[in-house]
This record gives C-alpha cells, sequence and structure tokens, in this order.
C-alpha cells in the first residue's frame, strides 16, 4: 500500500530518511495496531468479569478456570518467536491481519463451548490470534518513530490496551448482564474480524532499506538472542513482574475482592474498573515520565527499576489481605505500575538493533506470557489446595499463600538484575 499523501505534519523524524511524516502518515500506520491491542486486553480481561458465569453454567473448579484463563496466555507465549520472525520478515501489517482472523475464530468457538475442554481450546485460539497485539505495533514503532521518542510512543500504543482493560469491567459485567456472556462472544469475534480487515486496508507499509534475510538466518538471530548475557540479566525481572501483573489482574483480582474484600460482584466490577483506570493512567505516566528523563540522560532502565520498586511495594499490602481503607490505593497501585517491563522494550531494541527488534521484543515477550501462563494456573491450583470458605467462595489464607509466592519469585529476578547491573549499566552506556 502507498501511503497517504499530504496531510498536518508533525515535528517527528522519519528514523531512516530523517524526513518529516505526514500526521495522517502516523495515523494509518499506528492507530489499526492499537485497535488489535485494545481488543487484546478486552479478551485477556474478560474472564475476571465472567468468571462466576463460567463456574456456574459450565462448572469449573478453582484449578480448571485458572487453566481455562491462561490457556490464552500459553498459546500467546508459544508463538512468540515464531512471531518474531515473521514480524521481522513479512512487516506487522500482514502478520496482525491473519492473526486477528484465527483471534476471531477462537472467540466464537469460545462462545459455543460446553466444556472446559472446549473453552481452553477456544482460549488458546484467541491467544494465538492475539499473540501479534503488542509485538506488531512494537514492530510499527520501531519502523516509523525515532529512537528517542519509542518509550512514548510505546506507552501510547499500551494505552489503547488499558482501554481494553476498562472495557473489561463494569461496561462488560452490565452488557453480560443484559445479554448473556456467549451472545456478547459473539458480537466480539465480528468486531475482530473487522478490525483485521481495517489493517490489512488502511495500514500502509513500508520496505525495510536492510537486506532480506532467509528464514535459517532469522532463526540464528533467535539463536543469537538467547545467547546474549544480557537477555538473561534482565529478563527473569520482565517475566516475573509483568507476568504477575497479568496472571493477577486479568483473573485472580477479582475472586480476592470477593474472598478477601468482602465485596459483592457489581462492586467487584466497580473495583476491577478503578484497576483498569489505573493501568490507563500508569502507561502513559510511565511512558511521559520515562520519555522526559531519557532526554535529560537518565538510564531508561533506573527510571523503569524505581517504578518496579513502587509496585513490587503495593504487593505486600496484598499479601498481608490489608481489606480496609487502605485495600482500593494498594491495587490502583498494583494496577498502576504492573507493566512498567514495557519501558525496557526499547531498549532491547537498541541492543539488539532495528532488524532483530521484532525478535528481540518476541523474546522478552515469551519469558513475560509463558511466566504470566505458569502463574494464572499455578495460583488457582494452589487456591484449591485449601478448603473452600463457609460463604462458598475460597479460602482467603490461600490468596496470602498463592500471592506471597509470586511476590518472592519477584523479588529474588529483582536480585538477580542488581547481581548483573555492571553488564546492564556497560549496554547501557552511549
Amino acid at each position: 500500500m502507498s501511503l497517504p499523501p499530504g496531510g498536518y505534519y508533525v515535528t517527528i523524524n522519519n528514523p531512516e530518511t530523517g524526513s518529516r511524516l505526514a500526521f495522517g502518515t502516523l495515523i494509518c500506520a499506528l492507530a489499526p495496531f492499537s485497535l488489535g491491542y485494545f481488543l487484546s486486553y478486552l479478551l485477556r480481561g474478560a474472564n475476571a468479569i465472567i468468571e462466576q458465569d463460567l463456574v456456574a453454567d459450565i462448572g469449573l473448579s478453582p484449578a480448571e478456570l485458572g487453566l481455562v484463563t491462561a490457556a490464552y496466555l500459553g498459546a500467546f507465549a508459544v508463538f512468540q518467536l515464531p512471531l518474531g520472525i515473521l514480524l521481522d520478515k513479512y512487516g506487522p501489517r500482514r502478520v496482525q491481519t491473519a492473526l486477528l482472523s484465527v483471534a476471531a475464530v477462537g472467540t466464537l468457538l469460545f462462545s459455543m463451548s460446553q466444556s472446559a475442554g472446549a473453552l481452553t481450546a477456544g482460549r488458546a485460539m484467541i491467544g494465538l490470534g492475539f499473540a501479534g497485539g503488542l509485538m506488531a505495533s512494537f514492530k510499527a514503532v520501531v519502523i516509523w518513530i525515532p529512537e528517542e521518542r519509542r518509550a512514548l510512543a510505546n506507552a501510547l500504543v499500551m494505552s489503547s490496551g488499558a482501554m481494553g482493560l476498562l472495557l473489561a469491567t463494569q461496561p462488560l459485567e452490565i452488557v453480560t448482564q443484559i445479554y448473556g456472556w456467549r451472545s456478547v462472544f459473539v458480537a466480539l469475534a465480528a468486531v475482530i474480524l473487522l478490525v483485521a480487515l481495517l489493517i490489512f486496508t488502511v495500514v500502509p507499509e513500508r520496505k525495510s532499506s536492510a537486506p532480506a534475510q532467509s528464514f535459517f538466518d532469522q532463526f540464528r538471530g533467535v539463536g543469537a538472542i538467547f545467547s546474549d548475557r544480557r537477555y538473561w540479566a534482565i529478563t527473569p525481572l520482565l517475566a516475573t513482574t509483568a507476568g504477575s501483573h497479568v496472571a493477577i489482574q486479568t483473573l485472580w483480582a477479582g475472586p480476592w475482592l470477593r474472598d478477601v474484600g468482602g465485596l459483592g460482584r457489581s462492586v467487584v466490577a466497580e473495583h476491577l474498573l478503578i484497576m483498569a483506570m489505573a493501568f490507563f493512567v500508569g502507561i502513559l505516566l510511565t511512558g511521559v515520565v520515562a520519555d522526559w528523563f531519557v532526554r535529560r540522560g537518565v538510564k531508561l532502565l533506573n527510571v523503569m527499576i524505581f517504578f518496579t520498586l513502587l509496585y513490587l511495594s503495593s504487593q505486600v499490602g496484598i499479601v498481608l489481605g490489608i481489606n480496609n481503607e487502605f485495600m482500593l490505593p494498594l491495587w490502583f497501585v498494583f494496577g498502576m505500575l504492573g507493566q512498567v517491563a514495557v519501558l525496557a522494550y526499547p531498549w532491547l531494541a537498541t541492543q539488539f538493533g532495528a532488524a532483530q527488534s521484532g525478535r528481540a521484543h518476541t523474546a522478552a515477550n515469551l519469558a513475560i506470557f509463558g511466566a504470566a501462563f505458569s502463574l494464572q494456573y499455578v495460583i488457582g491450583a494452589i487456591i484449591e489446595l485449601f478448603p473452600a470458605a463457609a460463604s462458598g467462595g475460597y479460602a482467603p489464607h490461600s490468596y496470602q499463600v498463592a500471592f506471597g509466592v509470586t511476590l518472592l519469585l519477584q523479588l529474588l529476578a529483582l536480585a538477580w538484575y542488581f547481581l548483573h547491573l555492571r553488564l546492564l549499566n556497560i549496554a547501557s552506556a552511549p
């Protein structure tokens, strides 16, 4: 496709040619991918609202509920490595169009499922189809946005995911109560297919100036990333922090608010809405703050670590089961700072180069969503070890143990990061 002619110009330089980019070009190049990421988070977080319906209709146990929900994350994680190769070889437009079509089919299958197995299969297809939701957007950012502004551009893209998470709270609860969760998922399947068509017809193509690589060379590039000490120095922290946030906010936060916080279903939905708003604020805030500090010479990873420490602090109160007036502020901070790992993605693109940025990003994403898949299932399995509460929910103490395990893993990863701080500082040096 060709670029839109004319239009208003902005002061963002093209990273390859140094020329100005038309505002209309930026909208066509990035906004459709943001819609895909919006839907990705909407479907990712939906089970936190409909989990009671799934338990009532299908009879799922806590472990089965965790597995069904985590199937999204498992398929998402497994496809990250081939995704990076496909993005670098074919570009985000064609790859994302095909993947969203798969997500639409999976959403339709999920809506018709009558068993845990069918739900898991449909949920896995949804996860596979949305595997490129963020990475395709980040690849488009690398193509169109200069290096020093990518942290801000990535944050703007991620804010669309926050809007999807917002919709997957009280608005989804209201619509589900009116039409039923199955009808809602049929409608979502149609919307996903429309966005796939939009990306295919609207997004412009940009041919890379780098020489084309064979699939063998692409796979060899993946091996180079996995053998790089910089990747292993930072990835455990990204995986455990972002993975725990995804695992908890998109499923187990709702049951915690019900069983530990003592809230009713409608109030739980309200609190999840506030947490989603916090996520939206946090993504923009961390992106803007990081952009401000980086332009003044502060290292991007140092900004990320500051926000990570605040995020871990909020989890201490949650693990302790605080359900007084401090409960909502703790969850607000948790929702706001849970994805600060995104600040490492521009750093990864710089370390491994634009030609390998897709593979570098998806290698990190593999670890993050692999951790999210594992933690979401393990939390459910730990909760199932405890007797059910007299109220019919899960035992409050079970959440302390399950969430405590995730916090411990994050603290160990933070210690690992600091053990490798010298290596990362050398890599970050100008």
